[in-house]
């Protein structure tokens, strides 16, 4: 194991995480998987349906995803829709981890120290810099091969002044629940939530509250979601991506 320039240990990678927008289906993720090969480590599929084009929606759900994972992975995140264009690729490691995507506020709510990729490979297109950038760097990474880079200044990056904590829908699962990129961690039970014009109240599982009715509730990676019971919240509730959420009141 290497270590940095205060001496400090670095992590070991023992998994790569990808993180995308590519979507299930197509080509993008084969070919990075193809790349990702020669680190010689498990490669699995964390997000591959993040919202497209969505750096900002994709930074709330990698972090409260990366919370949730043990030390040792190298998230591979890729959701660029400015690549090829001067934005810079950034190496971050935040507790135990290691994180390689695009500068456009994708990584900027993991904290950490930061660093720009300077290295680049023989062959790169202006755009699959999945398949031609991060995955080759990542690989690098893993088998301790040499890979320049340069820190920068935490507060640099795009999106470092994005609010810890977002009152809106930042993803929609194929149930229709809505998770939103607020922490549940800081909001009382007795909080009622606004969204799509009706007050939802809290409940801790689904089974606490009727057939059809929604509500808001704790997720499995610390973030509200807002859902109903058999039901679609998204269809209930007129959500989409990017539909505000807000606390306008207590139930007490």
């Amino acid at each position: 194991m290497g270590r940095d320039h205060h001496g400090d240990p670095l992590p070991e990678v023992r998994r790569i995480a990808l993180f995308t927008d590519f979507g299930p289906e197509g080509i993008y993720i084969g070919q990075m998987r193809a790349v990702l090969a020669d680190a010689g480590l498990p490669v699995f599929d964390l997000m591959n349906d993040v919202p497209a084009f969505d750096p900002r929606a994709g930074a709330y759900l990698l972090a409260a995803l990366a919370d949730s994972l043990p030390a040792g992975t190298l998230y591979l995140c890729v959701v660029d829709p400015g690549v090829g264009t001067g934005r810079m690729p950034l190496l971050v490691r935040h507790r135990g981890n290691w994180f390689i995507g695009p500068d456009n506020g994708l990584l900027s709510r993991l904290g950490g120290t930061v660093q720009r990729i300077d290295w680049r490979p023989e062959r790169l297109s202006e755009s699959f810099h999945g398949r031609d950038l991060f995955a080759p760097a990542a690989v690098r990474l893993c088998r301790g091969r040499e890979l320049a880079v340069t820190p920068l200044d935490p507060q640099r990056p795009v999106g470092i002044g994005w609010p810890a904590s977002l009152g809106e829908v930042v993803y929609i699962d194929h149930y229709g629940n809505a998770m939103c990129g607020l922490r549940a961690a800081g909001l009382d039970d007795a909080i009622l939530l606004e969204a799509g014009g009706q007050r939802l109240r809290y409940a801790r599982t689904f089974g606490e509250v009727e057939v059809g009715e929604p509500f808001w509730y704790r997720n499995s990676i610390g973030l509200v979601e807002l859902a109903v019971n058999r039901g679609s919240a998204a269809a209930r509730l007129g959500l989409v991506v990017g539909s505000r959420v807000t606390c306008p009141a207590s139930a007490g």
